[in-house]
């Protein structure tokens, strides 16, 4: 086995397209780069302090508990925690034994996909979609088809949705309705009962991403479409934008059918979540007010939101259109026409400011006149320099 060509990979391979991820988190670490590219969380609002006192309350009084194996759907006391939070802030009545830990919401987009997807299934997605999803789907082979969103009142096309679940029967319908992953849009109350209208009684799951719905600017959450199809949605969650993501500690909250079948498939890849983190965070949310420091953290991202916004409102050239979120970490930025993304990223890093192009998160083409923005992990001052510093790269591109 001397060569690369000699290794004998999947044939599953091929469908997955090239990550460019790896590329940006590379130029992004260089040194004096201004990164508004990643997705990262602010560090500087992790509570280090309370997180530790919470381990070493843990290892003091359960240490050889939680050093031990543990059941795959794991531990029951955050599993209640999070059904309980269901309840109290958005009156959705949750069993416990209806929801399971992962590692990250993100293996759900993998194991997910491992139980519903055979190879030529339809899946559909939002366009722009989020490019976690895209490359987990992708491995399992589907047709990946996707749903514009028109505008950010309106979200999704639900004139093109309902055809597509017609005429396609998709096995899963994927969709961020809160602060989306990358335009940072939120779906209207009436689209999301729409969106419930159209996929009941239909044979599509809908499976509605919820990472970001804890980060509202004005704090007020918005109600899931899961409250009007409960029976037929699928939803998850993360403490990684809230919390910590090095816990690495998400959640499913599934119909009873799929959960005995996701946890069949959790059990094959890694037969439960690390117990020590779930135990840990446990007692942090137990011991410390997390709702007054979320809507803290949300309130710091708003101002950084605005003035992202604000700078690109007056500094930035003609022809430059932006999404307003009303919450989340992102948004994203229609470039003046005959602006390519990957030049302005490959000059802005020369520059000192990376931003994301957005021709990823595009599974069937297009975005190459978008970016995505991060607001959440630079303070004021760095998204000043740096949303300065694209303005004048942007400039030289006219």
């Amino acid at each position: 086995m001397g060569d690369s060509g000699s290794y004998r990979f999947s044939k599953r391979l091929s469908h997955v397209p090239a990550s460019f991820l790896g590329e940006l988190f590379r130029v992004s670490s260089q040194p004096g780069v201004i990164s508004l590219a990643g997705g990262l969380p602010d560090a500087e609002r992790f509570d280090v302090e309370g997180i530790k006192n919470a381990a070493v309350e843990i290892f003091a009084q359960e240490g050889k508990t939680a050093l031990q194996y543990t059941t795959t759907d794991g531990y029951l006391p955050l599993r209640t925690y999070i059904a309980q939070r269901y309840r109290s802030r958005l009156g959705l009545n949750a069993d416990p034994n209806d929801i399971q830990i992962v590692n990250g919401s993100q293996q759900c987009l993998d194991l997910l996909a491992k139980i519903l997807i055979n190879p030529g299934d339809h899946v559909l997605m939002e366009r722009p979609g989020y490019l976690g999803a895209i490359e987990a789907f992708s491995y399992y082979e589907p047709v990946i088809d996707s749903v514009q969103t028109l505008d950010e009142s309106a979200g999704p096309d639900l004139d093109v949705l309902q055809k597509q679940i017609v005429t396609d029967n998709p096995v899963l319908w994927y969709g961020i309705p809160n602060s989306q992953n990358p335009s940072g849009i939120t779906w209207s109350s009436g689209v999301r009962r729409d969106v419930a209208d159209i996929l009941d009684g239909s044979d599509t799951l809908l499976y509605e991403d919820d990472a970001f719905g804890e980060l509202f600017f004005n704090g007020r959450p918005r109600s899931p479409v899961k409250k009007w199809l409960s029976h037929q949605t699928v939803m998850t969650g993360s403490f990684s934008k809230t919390i910590s993501p090095g816990l690495r500690c998400g959640w499913i909250w599934a119909p009873h059918p799929v959960i005995e079948e996701f946890n069949r498939a959790k059990q094959a890849s890694d037969l439960h979540s690390n117990l020590l983190s779930q135990m840990i965070l446990t007692r942090y949310l137990e011991n410390n007010n997390v709702d007054e420091r979320i809507r803290e953290t949300a309130k710091i991202y708003g101002e950084r939101c605005y003035l992202m916004q604000e700078i690109i409102d007056d500094q930035f050239p003609p022809g430059t259109h932006h999404t307003s979120p009303e919450g989340g970490m992102f948004m994203m930025v229609t470039l003046p026409s005959g602006i390519d993304s990957m030049e302005l990223f490959r000059k802005g890093v020369s520059n000192g400011v990376a931003v994301m192009p957005g021709f990823p998160f595009y599974i069937d083409g297009g975005g190459s006149d978008t970016i995505r923005l991060n607001f959440s992990a630079v303070g004021l001052e760095q998204i000043s320099e740096g949303m300065e510093r694209l303005s004048q790269v942007l400039r030289t591109l006219l």
